[in-house]
């Protein structure tokens, strides 16, 4: 895990963000020891989000599974207005 102060970070902004695009490893920005920021390649954080909500969807579907709440597709249909 590569850290820098937050008064490393601003004096070395640019050279940062470009050795974060080509690592594609995250940098914490810290402000007297403790993480206050993270800076990371965008298509990393692009791959995060989607992979959260993907879990988030495998989640809930399993909570809608587990609930006995069967509705049959000619109701469904029905209710629609499709029949």
């Amino acid at each position: 895990m590569t850290e820098m102060a937050v008064s490393a970070a601003r004096e070395n902004l640019a050279e940062l963000i470009e050795g974060t695009r080509r690592s594609g490893e995250p940098v914490y920005v810290t402000r007297r020891g403790r993480p206050v920021a993270v800076i990371l390649d965008p298509d990393v954080y692009e791959r995060l989000l989607e992979d959260a909500e993907d879990a988030l969807d495998r989640v809930e579907l399993h909570a809608a599974r587990a609930e006995d709440d069967y509705v049959p597709w000619d109701e469904v249909k029905a209710d629609l207005g499709l029949m």
